[in-house]
């Protein structure tokens, strides 16, 4: 495995802007695992499958899927749906369908092969404790429910979709809710994480701690 570095955190965290910002200043390349996720639950939904669906009948659609991540895009069976995974609906049930073993399973694998080419930049929910428990640095991006849900609100407003602030919190408790009790690799702080709260600090801040620790020796 090459190096990697991997960022944990809760939804609205600012773990993809970051991420995109170390993998960029140290030359590594970039995963966003929750894009694969959605492009995940996109394909699910567009074969009528709700959540409380056998696994059977989501086997069936899996054999069916191909997610790759390629240059900060992600693609479902060759399609750029990079910016249609970002709706409220995927948003919803990405998370849902996150917590099933069988989805978690069909991607695993495709997130540990990138690691065997390229040094990596990885951030998502279980980077940090079970798709890399060895990596080279671990770090936990989190913020208070407030500052997220804001963060959450412009996203949508910025891309053209219809949420209140007060819709933006909820969507953020209930994300928070469901990612921390889930039975299956549930949100958490790994032992050795680096934990950062991003809360009052700026953008170019968070990555420069982010920075300095990834420079330090293991």
């Amino acid at each position: 495995m090459k190096q990697v570095i991997a960022i944990d955190g809760p939804s609205g965290s600012g773990k993809t802007t970051i991420a995109r910002l170390i993998a960029k200043e140290l030359g590594f390349n970039y995963l966003d695992t929750g894009a694969l996720y959605r492009a995940v639950a996109m394909a699910l939904i567009k074969n009528m499958i709700r959540p409380e669906d056998t696994d059977d009948k989501l086997r069936d659609i899996l054999k069916k899927t191909l997610v790759t991540f390629n240059n900060g895009r992600v693609f479902l069976n060759g399609q750029d749906v990079s910016e249609d995974i970002r709706s409220k609906e995927i948003d919803h049930y990405s998370s849902v369908f996150s917590a099933r073993k069988i989805v978690r399973d069909f991607l695993l694998d495709a997130q540990r092969e990138a690691a065997l080419h390229d040094d990596l930049v990885v951030e998502g929910r279980d980077t940090t404790t079970v798709v890399f428990p060895d990596a080279k640095k671990k770090i936990f991006l989190d913020a208070s429910v407030e500052e997220r849900a804001k963060r959450r609100y412009f996203q949508f407003r910025g891309k053209g979709i219809d949420i209140t602030m007060d819709e933006a919190k909820m969507n953020i408790i209930e994300r928070d809710k469901r990612d921390a009790s889930r039975d299956i690799a549930p949100l958490r702080v790994a032992e050795e994480a680096l934990l950062i709260d991003s809360s009052n600090l700026s953008v170019e801040q968070v990555k420069n701690n982010i920075i300095d620790f990834a420079r330090t020796d293991p």
